[in-house]
């Protein structure tokens, strides 16, 4: 379950929602001003998020690295025709 709450209360209650998070699973959008600002979620989440992070870095800067010298016009068509490719087979 994903709770919101104000920060307000993440100070007040910091304890409770980290158990909620460790123990239920829940994650926790904290918002600030009525906008959300931060997220609680448990560790295996995040290690996810982090390796997934990790995999886009690797493969934008292979990306770029394969693209050095080609022209932008030219990238951006073979990068629709990569996009609609992999669209189709999924």
């Amino acid at each position: 379950m994903i709770r919101e709450v104000s920060a307000m209360t993440v100070r007040n209650n910091l304890g409770e929602l980290l158990n909620e998070v460790t123990y239920r699973h829940d994650s926790i959008v904290i918002q600030k001003s009525g906008k959300s600002v931060a997220a609680i979620v448990d560790m295996a989440l995040f290690e996810k998020i982090r390796l997934m992070q990790n995999e886009f870095d690797d493969l934008s800067s292979k990306l770029a690295s394969k693209a050095k010298g080609v022209e932008p016009d030219v990238l951006d068509g073979e990068l629709q025709e990569a996009v609609k490719a992999a669209r189709l087979s999924v």
